[in-house]
């Protein structure tokens, strides 16, 4: 460092010191005037260096609120607020179906509407893991007040037990099974002077918003004697029907020889029972029948209980375990076709009651609200408008 030095003794001792204190730390080349601007410059760079760690800081803390929310900690947050939705969705719409499907059994669910209402809130307020809990313990609650009325059901005193089918015509009776004793509506129709037609609402292959009639309308537009309600289909009312309503999805052939759903390969192996001139056929699935128009109508639906006589749906499964409740069926023995409606029963239960009766083959038909029996007027019934029926007619 070269240094212009003033002849004052003083001015030279100060700037010895200046020189002695910043030695290594900084280069000048200044006038002695200029040693206390240095100092002052010096100052000033601390401060602007404190100021821009302030600063840093501040930046930092910014950066950290924007990490913690960016946008794929909202997207996941957001994918957990609608898996959870979506689940909650699920199974409301399931308990409410059930709920449903307990008005069937027993009209004043008052209570049970209340709590499901109470649920609804809770969802609403996005409270999902007390709406969850809550429909676990209303499903729970339905099953036992079913368990609990069906327990309580009571064969009339007036009707007969027998374990032998009609020859014709409808009977009510009682029938012993090797699982207990149950109410059977019965209706007989000899393929010698009846035709076995199945008559639908639709002209053709309908996916929603699909046609509807009462049982008593299909009875009366084909001059019939008797029917009984069709196969499974999605009711207006449950809300997981919304985008196919009283549509069904099995095939079916009905008496204008229009085949529905023939190409839904999808339930090409559901069984089905074929009804032609003075012949009836069970077989395990549709597509053993194929697409064939001489006969004079086809209905699938599932499970087949009989074949043959014996026991085809249940396997090792307790035939009292499940919903019990009032089930169609179409049965065969010989060249007699059956059609009617076992009470109190699971769908297992139900082919150990109609073997006992001594049916060959027999397919469950649709069951809670839609089950129906025609004879002369409502044997059961009316329940709601059906897609689809079976229908004796005199030849």
């Amino acid at each position: 460092m070269r240094l212009k030095l003033s002849k004052n003794p003083l001015h030279r001792f100060t700037i010895i010191i200046a020189g002695t204190v910043l030695s290594g730390i900084i280069v000048l080349t200044v006038s002695v005037g200029g040693w206390v601007k240095t100092r002052d410059q010096l100052d000033q760079t601390v401060r602007e260096r404190s100021a821009l760690r302030a600063q840093v800081a501040s930046i930092s803390g910014e950066l950290n609120k924007l990490k913690n929310e960016d946008q794929f900690q909202k997207n996941e947050k957001l994918q957990g607020d609608i898996r959870q939705i979506e689940t909650s969705y699920v199974q409301a719409v399931s308990v409410y179906e059930d709920l449903l499907r307990f008005k069937d059994v027993k009209k004043n669910t008052t209570d049970f509407d209340k709590v499901f209402a109470e649920i609804l809130t809770l969802l609403s307020k996005r409270d999902y893991q007390s709406a969850v809990e809550n429909l676990k313990k209303l499903r729970a609650d339905i099953a036992e007040e079913q368990a609990k009325i069906a327990a309580a059901f009571t064969i009339p005193e007036n009707v007969t037990q027998s374990n032998s089918a009609p020859a014709n015509g409808y009977t009510r009776q009682s029938v012993s099974s090797d699982i207990g004793t149950f109410l059977v509506d019965i209706i007989a129709g000899d393929l010698g002077s009846t035709r076995v037609i199945v008559d639908t609402a639709s002209d053709a292959t309908c996916s929603k918003d699909c046609a509807v009639l009462s049982l008593g309308d299909y009875v009366a537009r084909n001059g019939a004697f008797a029917g009984v309600n069709g196969s499974y289909f999605c009711p207006a009312d449950y809300p997981s029907c919304a985008d196919k309503k009283n549509s069904f999805d099995t095939l079916l052939m009905n008496k204008n020889k229009v085949y529905f759903n023939s190409d839904n390969n999808k339930y090409s192996v559901v069984p089905a029972v074929i009804f032609s001139n003075g012949f009836v056929r069970f077989v395990g699935q549709s597509l053993e029948w194929g697409r064939d128009t001489s006969i004079d109508s086809m209905i699938a639906n599932q499970p087949l209980l009989l074949a043959g006589g014996t026991i085809v749906f249940g396997g090792n499964s307790d035939p009292k375990m499940g919903s019990a409740g009032s089930r169609g069926f179409v049965a065969n023995r010989g060249s007699t076709v059956y059609i009617g409606v076992v009470h109190n029963v699971t769908v297992a239960g139900m082919a150990h009651v109609l073997k006992a009766l001594g049916m060959e083959n027999a397919l469950n038909l649709d069951s809670g609200g839609s089950v129906a029996l025609w004879s002369g007027g409502y044997k059961v019934g009316p329940g709601r408008n059906i897609p689809n029926a079976i229908l004796f007619v005199r030849k």
